[in-house]
């Protein structure tokens, strides 16, 4: 046996075998809650008080140890392997990306500051949320100022900005944090981007004091530093909150919010998964298996800004260089496909 790195919220190490033959790693069943957070019981899968049932629970095994893979399809969750790096990524249930895109709910999340204290979502309860996403290989990066003066100004109101980078680490974030005393994290997972089916930053979502979103992912800026480039100005959207922080007017309505937003495809949550392989593969020093899998990655989504654009700093490629700009044209030939509303000034592309 050798350790593996499992990941999917998070990464967690345990005791498994590769079976090369099968493309899965096996383990002993008293690793289960270790690797997936699930026990096999009788009565199925289970954590907790729920308990999903298996059909044909000798599927699930190799002889007396079970299949990783298997399991997590029997829970629903697709899987990305790479048995010689040791690194297996799990997707996140399917039921979050419907309980954000269509009950509206926002789910929850736990996730690090720079300084490694750890925040979830529902911290902020009964407080109006402007969820905005960043990163730093996004020049969104020097938005993070706009986002300030926006939480400051709206703070007496009971609105909170919480901005989340799609970064590696806090080194990657901290940079651009300096005099920033609104809540910041970091998402080295990317966690966000598939519970809320983002795929691209910067995407802001409106969250309400009891966690319903009000208005769902959509492209927009804290400040017009990259207005001339993008044609999308900051100001009617940051207007837009202000009216909905002090007068509670949402410019959307329920109807009209649930579904606007596209669900991930088949090939877009792989590519997460690889893009998750890549991530740990890095961290680990594996430069051929980062690049292997950033570049499955990009194939899967290449319109997804959040996996090829994030990738580019993985594999040595500058995210604001030539590459990045011959691909981002591609893109807007493509007519700029996105998980998301259009700004309020009209759709433009995005930094």
């Amino acid at each position: 046996m050798t350790q593996i790195t499992v990941i999917d919220t998070e990464s967690r190490t345990v005791e498994a075998t590769p079976d090369p033959e099968r493309g899965t790693f096996l383990i002993d069943t008293d690793q289960l809650p270790a690797a997936l957070g699930w026990e096999l019981k009788p009565s199925g899968l289970c954590r907790e008080s729920t308990c999903v049932p298996v059909r044909d629970p000798a599927s699930l095994r190799v002889g007396a140890r079970l299949d990783l893979s298997a399991v997590a399809g029997a829970l629903g969750r697709p899987v990305v392997v790479d048995l010689e790096a040791g690194l297996m990524a799990v997707a996140l249930p399917a039921e979050l990306r419907r309980q954000a895109l269509e009950d509206l709910r926002a789910p929850d999340f736990e996730l690090p500051d720079v300084d490694g204290a750890m925040h979830r979502l529902h911290e902020w309860i009964g407080l109006k949320k402007v969820l905005v996403t960043f990163s730093s290989w996004c020049g969104c990066r020097y938005d993070l100022p706009g986002w300030q003066a926006l939480h400051d100004e709206l703070s007496d109101t009971g609105l909170v900005v919480v901005a989340v980078a799609i970064d590696q680490s806090a080194d990657d974030v901290r940079p651009w944090t300096e005099g920033i005393t609104m809540p910041v994290l970091y998402d080295p997972h990317h966690v966000l981007t598939e519970s809320y089916a983002i795929s691209n930053v910067p995407t802001v979502v409106w969250i309400d004091e009891e966690d319903n979103i009000v208005r769902p992912n959509g492209l927009a800026f804290g400040s017009d530093l990259f207005a001339e480039f993008t044609g999308v100005e900051s100001g009617p959207h940051l207007d837009e909150i202000r009216r909905w922080a002090r007068d509670g007017v949402v410019p959307i309505t329920e109807d009209e919010a649930r579904g606007s937003v596209g669900d991930l495809s088949d090939d877009e949550v792989l590519a997460r998964l690889h893009f998750r392989v890549a991530s740990a593969a890095h961290r680990q020093g594996d430069h051929e298996a980062t690049r292997r899998h950033v570049t499955r990655a990009s194939e899967l989504a290449p319109d997804d800004l959040t996996i090829w654009r994030a990738g580019m700093p993985l594999v040595g490629e500058d995210p604001f260089g030539a590459v990045f700009l011959a691909k981002y044209d591609a893109w807007k030939a493509r007519g700029m496909p996105y998980h998301g509303l259009p700004p309020v000034a009209g759709a433009a592309p995005v930094v």
